[in-house]
């Protein structure tokens, strides 16, 4: 179906078309968020808070959210307030009881709110970056949320699965990327407003106007600016020295020589997870589990088996490389890691922990890189590619500078390369106030929030500001005081530290009323093993 011309102004912009745009956009075509009355939320004092005003767009989030931290029942400390908000209303006590409590969330149509508005995403299709994999990752791994956490509202995963003529998925099921990519590809037509995005359409030049916003690279203006562009479009880029390595032809059908891989987070995970059993993997990465341990150690054994595995082999793997002792856990006879058993990990893994590359010698269609170890010793490997994925990052830089400044105004760095931000760029002054400039929103993983299910109270705040027209720079009371409880308490140091939402993937749900984590550590089992003893990087 041929897209109408793009019209001169609109009341909003959205740049990005990730799954918070989708959101966002449902609501401002008109479908607003009531709690619902005929299904209490479980939390006795939150109820009776919202029977009073049960629109969602309509919220005093400080007085909704001040006994969160005394309630006897469990708040997420991960996020900011409003998502947490929105998403124990929409998935009463998930992580403790699911499936217990239907939805406190009823999604009412009313078009006469509606307003016109755009979505620009540069990937082909809408989703964001479920839709664009920039590496050699297979798009058939487990997502990292279940199934019920990735539905959006108006048609859900499940009615997904239906018109897709799939079964149902089984309860705690981790969906794949293709899955995913697929369902938020169909969405936008599934629930009517796919007239509002513009796939393959890249957002530049972006200036603050008199009347608004000025989009040069669609000669458009808007009223309100909402930056969703997420924190995961680039890859930190290799060093130069490394640079011809990414140029060797795709070796991936073949078992040898090796491929290298540089990365101690899920990206380099799910490359060594994605590769031939038969293909020898050397992977480089970087161990200080005191002070910066790599994200897949939070990752449950049960929960997330591939993801654990790849961490358990990168322990033994230092540990061995220390010197240390390689004690194994007594559960492993009980209950082996069934993702042992994809490959022999003994003679097709070698893990090299803080080890650096010296030089590069390519010799026709292949490469030898000799390496650094942390002890001192130089060696060399011959290899056939190289996957380099440190960290992924986002950028501002369709924005003019003035407008970055505007928005970045909190004086923290970007990061350590120029034009791209993390997690944790904007982070301070979301907790303050979504709106990082007048009339400019961020909604989704540029606010340090990044799982799905922590998308929808940014989106609600969001549409709340565009829907009700606030004046330029005005602050209405109940946006004022975001932050609250988002920190973890750190028990080694009794001190705070930042979270990204991903620190429950320590937790298995199938089990977690049984308190699992904590009898294991009380065993004797386990504490007459050594597994537990100093001398063990802690998981």
């Amino acid at each position: 179906m041929a897209l109408e011309p793009l019209p001169a102004i609109v009341d909003a912009v959205i740049v990005g078309n990730g799954p918070s745009a989708l959101i966002l956009s449902y609501i401002l075509h008109g479908h607003i968020p009531y709690y619902d009355t005929a299904n209490p939320h479980p939390d006795p004092i939150l109820h009776n808070k919202l029977v009073q005003s049960p629109c969602l767009l309509d919220i005093n989030l400080q007085s909704l959210t001040d006994h969160f931290q005394a309630s006897r029942l469990s708040y997420s400390t991960q996020a900011l307030p409003i998502n947490v908000l929105l998403d124990t209303l929409i998935r009463p006590l998930a992580d403790t009881e699911p499936g217990a409590f239907r939805t406190c969330v009823e999604w009412r149509y009313e078009p006469e709110r509606a307003v016109e508005h755009l979505v620009l995403g540069n990937t082909a299709k809408t989703g964001g970056q479920w839709a664009d994999n920039p590496v050699s990752a297979s798009w058939d791994i487990g997502t990292l949320s279940y199934a019920e956490m990735l539905s959006l509202p108006g048609y859900s995963l499940s009615d997904h699965y239906k018109v897709s003529g799939r079964e149902q998925p089984a309860e705690f099921y981790r969906p794949t990327r293709r899955e995913i990519a697929s369902y938020l590809a169909a969405y936008p037509e599934a629930v009517g407003i796919s007239g509002s995005f513009r796939s393959s359409s890249e957002a530049k030049g972006i200036t603050r106007a008199a009347n608004g916003f000025l989009i040069a690279s669609h000669g458009l203006t808007c009223k309100h600016l909402v930056l969703a562009s997420g924190i995961f479009s680039h890859l930190l880029p290799a060093r130069p020295q490394l640079e011809p390595l990414l140029r060797l032809p795709d070796h991936s059908t073949q078992c040898t020589p090796p491929l290298l891989v540089v990365g101690s987070g899920f990206t380099a995970a799910d490359i060594i997870i994605s590769a031939l059993p038969s293909r020898k993997i050397i992977h480089i990465y970087k161990w200080n589990p005191d002070d910066h341990p790599s994200p897949l150690r939070a990752c449950h054994a049960d929960a997330y088996p591939d993801y654990a595995g790849v961490y358990r082999r990168m322990k033994l793997s230092a540990m061995r490389s220390f010197g240390q002792k390689c004690i194994f856990s007594p559960l492993r006879k009980r209950k082996s890691n069934p993702f042992f058993n994809s490959r022999d990990w003994d003679q097709s893994y070698e893990g090299l922990p803080n080890t650096y590359i010296k030089d590069v010698c390519i010799h026709g269609d292949y490469a030898t890189v000799t390496l650094q170890g942390a002890d001192g010793q130089i060696f060399e490997r011959d290899i056939a590619n190289l996957e380099y994925v440190i960290g992924r990052r986002g950028s501002l830089e369709y924005l003019d500078k003035g407008l970055q400044r505007e928005v970045l105004s909190s004086g923290l760095p970007t990061s350590d390369n120029a034009g791209t931000i993390s997690g944790q760029s904007l982070r301070a002054k979301v907790e303050r106030d979504l709106q990082v400039a007048p009339n400019v929103f961020v909604i989704g993983s540029l606010s340090g929030d990044s799982l799905v299910r922590f998308a929808f109270g940014g989106c609600v705040f969001t549409a709340q500001n565009i829907l009700s027209g606030c004046p330029t720079g005005e602050q209405k009371p109940e946006s004022a005081h975001i932050e609250a409880v988002h920190d973890i308490l750190d028990e080694q140091t009794n001190s705070y530290r930042r979270t990204n939402g991903h620190t429950d993937l320590g937790i298995s749900r199938k089990a977690r009323s049984a308190s699992i984590d904590l009898n294991i550590i009380k065993s004797d089992i386990w504490r007459n093993s050594g597994w537990l003893s100093s001398t063990c990087p802690a998981l």
